[in-house]
């Protein structure tokens, strides 16, 4: 693990960096978070979303999507599909693809 890595996982301060985090930094700070939230409540009661363009000044919109599929990368497709559109297709009742 490299050392912006480490820092990664012990704080939030991306906004601060001199370059902005890659996918694999992101993945490493938030998996703590966000695994233990889809054991405990599920892939029909999760979903994935962004805050951008306010949340550009701390990382790549590409990186925060691909931080996320690395995370999910042992999931099912089922389980991806739920998280990534299903849940909230659900929840909003909107007509899914």
């Amino acid at each position: 693990m490299s050392q912006r890595q480490r820092q990664a996982r012990r704080s939030f301060d991306f906004h601060e960096w001199d370059t902005p985090p890659s996918s694999e930094e992101l993945a490493a700070a938030w998996r703590q978070y966000i695994e233990p939230c889809i054991e405990a409540f599920g892939v029909d009661r999760c979903m994935f979303e962004s805050n951008f363009p306010p949340d550009k000044q701390s990382g790549g919109y590409t990186e925060l999507w691909n931080a996320f599929k690395r995370i999910t990368a042992g999931a099912s497709a089922a389980e991806k599909t739920a998280l990534y559109s299903g849940t909230a297709a659900r929840v909003y009742k909107l007509i899914a693809p």
